[in-house]
């Protein structure tokens, strides 16, 4: 027979343990294998990583887009939105301090059913507290506060992906760990070739290894609009030897800081087409590797969108393709067969459910739906309910 002192609790020796295994403020383990993963900010883009319900942590994302649309800018707006929420640092290359207005805002909806919740969740406090201990011998207060903190600590794990609305924008809180770096030390404006021996993306990794090794314990996000686009870098930026360093630099510090970094990084397609060397080579230095393929606007048939409209759906706007998922498990993942999207997959943009991606099927033909009532008919005229039935 054992005997153990009674003042002792039985839960307290596996306190330390559960200290060490707390995650950061907007992360969670993955479904597959624990790993820690993050939102992007789009839920559907989400479910779409290799089954792990996020970004994985320590890899990134690499959005492809054709023609001249910014689905992929939206992307980077939601995912940067998302951290800011997080409290996440945010280090955003190329983009000046303006890019940060036209972040997508918190969704009415969303934020007045947490705020229902949030209140009936108080008034159960007040009220149920003096209570729920009524009765029970030994009781004492030193339980309360543990109660508490739990129902506190759960509901600010709740949110993981917040819900956004295009047509309302972000209020930055002035806490918000959100940085702008240029892509090169200072712009040029003669035609002379003293920094071609320079790379323009050396002032950002040195910003994001002094800012790791400062905040190592703190999430950090790094985004990369349209690389490589001449608009936000300068022309020697395009030389393999430059763009393919940063790459390389980039994956070594989401190596360093498996737990702590996650990236993503667009590119536009129609200047760098998948045929070349070089966005091959971009392609496999990236972790993930998604492909958006907008439909031009003469597309998009009419009788779709009126079908969309009643069944309260948006038309399909254009394709998306997955050529790497980040961290495939060996168990499977999302995306393919396993999940049942197979490789047909259209994306639509609204102002509110945000950007969603969804199986595509071709809307119906217009003969099909007189069809059915058309061969229904007998000598005395059109069949009735009574003539249908058996």
């Amino acid at each position: 027979m054992s005997f153990r002192k009674r003042s002792v609790n039985v839960g307290d020796g596996g306190g330390s343990i559960a200290k060490d295994k707390i995650l950061s403020t907007g992360t969670r383990p993955s479904p597959l294998d624990g790993r820690p993963t993050t939102s992007t900010g789009t839920r559907s883009l989400d479910s779409l990583l290799a089954g792990h319900a996020g970004l994985v942590l320590g890899n990134s994302l690499l959005v492809e887009e054709t023609g001249t649309t910014d689905f992929s800018g939206t992307l980077l707006r939601y995912y940067a939105s998302e951290g800011i929420l997080q409290g996440h640092h945010v280090h955003v290359l190329g983009m000046h301090e303006g890019w940060a207005r036209d972040l997508p805002g918190l969704s009415g909806e969303s934020s007045s059913i947490r705020t229902e919740e949030k209140r009936a969740s108080d008034e159960k406090m007040k009220i149920a507290w003096r209570y729920e201990r009524l009765g029970e011998f030994g009781a004492g207060a030193r339980d309360r506060p543990f109660s508490n903190n739990t129902t506190s600590a759960s509901q600010t794990q709740t949110v993981f992906c917040h819900d956004f609305d295009l047509s309302k924008r972000l209020v930055i809180p002035s806490s918000a760990q959100i940085q702008f770096v240029p892509a090169s030390a200072r712009q040029s404006l003669d035609f002379t070739d003293t920094e071609l021996g320079i790379s323009p993306f050396t002032t950002f990794l040195n910003h994001l290894a002094t800012h790791l090794s400062a905040a190592a314990t703190a999430v950090h996000r790094i985004i990369v609009p349209s690389l490589l686009s001449p608009a936000l870098y300068p022309p020697q930026g395009s030389k393999p030897e430059y763009v393919l360093q940063f790459l390389h630099a980039l994956r070594a510090l989401l190596r360093q800081y498996p737990a702590n970094l996650t990236a993503m990084i667009t590119l536009p397609l129609t200047l760098y087409p998948r045929i070349t060397g070089l966005t091959r080579w971009m392609e496999l230095l990236s972790d993930g590797v998604i492909e958006l393929a907008p439909f031009p606007s003469s597309a998009i048939p009419i009788k779709a969108a009126s079908n969309a409209s009643t069944s309260q759906e948006e038309p399909p706007q254009g394709m998306m393709r997955i050529h790497r998922l980040p961290v495939f498990h060996e168990k499977g993942g999302g995306g393919g067969e396993s999940s049942g999207f197979g490789d047909d997959l259209a994306f639509s943009l609204s102002r509110r459910k945000g950007l969603v991606i969804k199986p595509y099927s071709l809307p119906p033909v217009e003969g099909d739906e007189e069809t059915p009532q058309r061969g229904i008919e007998h000598d005395h005229g059109k069949a009735t309910k009574v003539d249908i039935e058996f």
